[in-house]
């Protein structure tokens, strides 16, 4: 299957006839719908029922910041036992927790009630867009479609950030403000059970034995751990655009255009994760991740100055333009950074890092929104981005991918001697230049 991919120009389309891909991408698609509606979701119901955003903010935070917290120990269970044996049991306790949630949201409940049941929600929340993407690297490692898969997993999760919220927010500001969390649920438990079901497809399991080399951890990977203030960053991003467009459209009497506001954002992330997958690439890596970095600073500079809906509109679909280069070439770096044992462990600490940024934007956009004005949650993106930009230059070289065979230096000690050779794009269509 390899050489077959190796003898044809890398695309979508060469992509998408990998043998079995179908198989594990339409029920993926499905389960992951969810990710994107869970926060939003959240934030509707709970301002519904109590008429603050700061109040829904923390509850939004507090599943976000648990599931950041779990999915890595989840991403490093299936690797070691399978994604079966975790997908399972998870999708179960997250159908649970929703559905208590929504019982005690409508209940009126404390918020030390709700916060005790959205820590176990967001814990068990299933990381499907993970597990996909550790499949593509199981079957596509060490090929020039890997870049391609990356990109293609980006515009998925994007076209599922512009479904997700629109139909969340469709929900609950027109059929009832709990229906966007009980699609939610649904979806999980569909979704979830058919993904798992695809057996032949899912990496296998990397256990340990008594006379094996010590587990690495992904944790342990300098990279990792730069790719991660990286995605926390782009999530204060996510979470500070749900809430703070939320806040702006309800404080100008228009609540219906918040799903339309946040799917021009996601659009934006869309057609530039298309797009960045049709590029052959001439500039390596970890340059592309920093000028796209900067570029998405800059975007989000003007956000809280904008009063009028058009320019809001406009400047979010160039902030998600921006979002999707660094994202893809984030998630391409794990494929020469990480060994395969840890992969699963790896995307999962990123889609982690996303859920704590959004948690975190999520509660400081609600307070500021409640405090100081609707825009001024805007400045949350802004900071964000910056702050981990700063640190992203000043990090970078741990950024250099390890050998382009990664498992010949399976043991996490660092790159290992053919460094050089990654970095000048070995897995890229196109010779890059060094970094």
């Amino acid at each position: 299957m390899v050489s077959a991919v190796k003898d044809s120009r890398p695309g979508y389309g060469q992509l998408l006839r990998t043998p079995g891909a179908w198989t594990f991408l339409l029920p993926g698609f499905l389960a992951r719908q969810p990710f994107a509606m869970l926060t939003i979701g959240i934030v509707l119901l709970v301002k519904s029922t109590t008429g603050s955003f700061g109040t829904a903010g923390v509850v939004s935070a507090a599943t976000g910041v648990s599931m950041a917290l779990f999915a890595p120990q989840g991403g490093k269970l299936a690797d070691r036992f399978g994604q079966r044996a975790v997908l399972l049991p998870g999708v179960l306790l997250h159908v649970a927790g929703v559905t208590a949630l929504i019982t005690l949201a409508l209940s009126h409940a404390p918020l030390w009630a709700l916060l005790a049941v959205a820590v176990p929600t967001g814990a068990s929340t299933p990381q499907v867009g993970p597990m996909v993407r550790a499949r593509w690297a199981a079957r596509l490692g060490g090929t020039p479609l890997m870049p391609t898969a990356a990109a293609f997993e980006s515009v998925t999760d994007e076209f599922t950030f512009v479904v997700g919220p629109v139909l969340a927010t469709a929900l609950c500001t027109g059929v009832h403000p709990a229906a966007g969390l009980i699609a939610e649920a649904a979806l999980t438990l569909a979704g979830g059970l058919l993904f798992a079901a695809q057996r032949r497809s899912q990496p296998p399991a990397h256990r340990t034995g008594s006379g094996d080399r010590p587990r690495v951890s992904a944790l342990s990977v300098p990279g990792v751990r730069v790719l991660i203030v990286a995605f926390l960053g782009i999530g204060l991003v996510f979470g500070g655009m749900q809430v703070s467009l939320t806040a702006f459209t309800q404080d100008i009497g228009r609540p219906g255009i918040n799903g339309v506001l946040y799917g021009i954002f996601a659009g934006g992330n869309m057609l530039a994760g298309i797009a960045c997958g049709a590029i052959a690439w001439k500039v390596g890596p970890r340059r592309r991740l920093l000028v796209a970095y900067g570029l998405l600073t800059l975007a989000t500079a003007p956000l809280w100055l904008i009063s009028a809906v058009p320019l809001l509109g406009a400047v979010g679909l160039v902030v998600g333009l921006c979002i999707a280069p660094a994202l893809i070439t984030g998630y391409t770096l794990v494929e020469t950074l990480v060994p395969a044992s840890a992969r699963t462990e790896a995307f999962t600490w990123l889609t982690g890092a996303v859920a704590l940024g959004q948690a975190a934007a999520a509660t400081a956009a609600g307070q500021l929104a409640d405090r100081l004005g609707a825009s001024s949650g805007f400045l949350v993106p802004l900071a964000g981005t910056a702050l981990a930009l700063v640190l992203l230059l000043a990090l970078r070289a741990h950024l250099l991918p390890r050998s382009a065979a990664p498992e010949a230096d399976s043991d996490g000690r660092g790159p290992g001697p053919h460094q050089d050779a990654a970095e000048r794009g070995v897995g890229h269509r196109a010779p890059v230049s060094v970094d």
